[in-house]
């Protein structure tokens, strides 16, 4: 396909581990024990949560969903990242990369929004025990999740349709090993500053509105575990939430960093090492982060191993 004397971009060609070609085989090594660990963790937590009639509780429902937003995500990028480490040719086709994209930021996005529920559900347990059956009953659960989805999957189709909208016709080549949005945007032909503003203004509106609920959320929180009376109940109140601002720490540090830049301070290396730590590390240390701080998650998972070494051999 051509546009006068230049030819349209069908494909995009990863250069993301170019620079460690000598590498490539012993990151492969690396890489897929990790992502098979991931998986494997991610079945247990959500088989353990459906199974265990003792963890059927919004918490627990919204870290069922966690990891498996967590799982979904890493399955958009690492498998077609493990098979292009042991290519020779490591390519995409124009289609292709505006799925992956479309597709991260869909569960990138909702990722966010379900934080800003998970701590909404913390504020309600906290602040307001007694009617915490009520105010997070399954209706109210499902809608918190139905909704993250809707933004993530607004806000991806917005924002995917202004990315690949831009022309591509000089160069392929995305210094990356996925289709993320400032690799992408950096080879656009014609990239004006207002198609670049309106996408920072979006990542940053993914980012920070639901920041700010968590914020909220967590005034509201600090304020009343100081009124506790005892040590211990601001102790165990305090490691309730824990988990979750660790959580979000992470998610939000990394997007940041990543996503709200002008592309002038993009910088191919370090994105490429940040990505690293959100596509691999994070979906993996996030479920355990929830699960092993619990008593309760470690309780009930001792109880679906011994059911399962009870059962009758054949």
């Amino acid at each position: 396909m051509e546009r006068g004397n230049e030819t349209l971009v069908r494909e995009f060609i990863f250069l993301g581990f170019s620079s460690l070609a000598g590498l490539q085989r012993l990151l492969f090594v690396a890489f897929l024990p990790l992502y098979l660990f991931t998986l494997g963790t991610n079945a247990i937590i959500i088989s353990t949560i459906v199974l265990d009639r003792a963890l059927h509780t919004p918490m627990y429902f919204f870290l069922a969903v966690l990891s498996c937003s967590e799982t979904c995500y890493t399955f958009v990028i690492v498998p077609k990242m493990l098979v292009d480490l042991l290519a020779q040719k490591k390519t995409i086709s124009f289609v292709g990369c505006a799925i992956q994209m479309f597709t991260f930021l869909f569960l990138g996005c909702s990722h966010s929004f379900l934080l800003a529920a998970m701590g909404y559900d913390r504020y309600v347990a906290i602040c307001n025990p007694l009617r915490y059956t009520e105010l997070m009953g399954p209706r109210v659960c499902v809608g918190l999740v139905a909704t993250a989805c809707a933004c993530g999957l607004t806000i991806a189709q917005i924002i995917t349709s202004l990315v690949f909208y831009l022309p591509f016709h000089s160069s392929n080549q995305l210094h990356h090993y996925f289709c993320d949005i400032p690799p992408v945007l950096k080879v656009a032909s014609q990239h004006t500053h207002l198609s670049q503003i309106v996408i920072i203004m979006l990542c940053a509106l993914v980012l920070v509105i639901p920041l700010l609920l968590i914020l909220v959320s967590y005034i509201h929180i600090i304020s009343a575990i100081v009124q506790f009376p005892s040590t211990l109940g601001r102790y165990k109140a305090f490691s309730t939430c824990a988990s979750h601002l660790i959580v979000v720490t992470i998610h939000y540090g990394c997007a940041s960093f990543i996503y709200l830049r002008l592309k002038s301070t993009y910088s191919s290396s370090q994105d490429a090492l940040i990505s690293v730590s959100y596509t691999m590390l994070t979906p993996l240390f996030n479920p355990l982060i929830y699960s092993l701080r619990n008593k309760e998650f470690r309780s009930a998972l001792r109880r679906a191993v011994q059911r399962i070494i009870s059962l009758p051999q054949c």
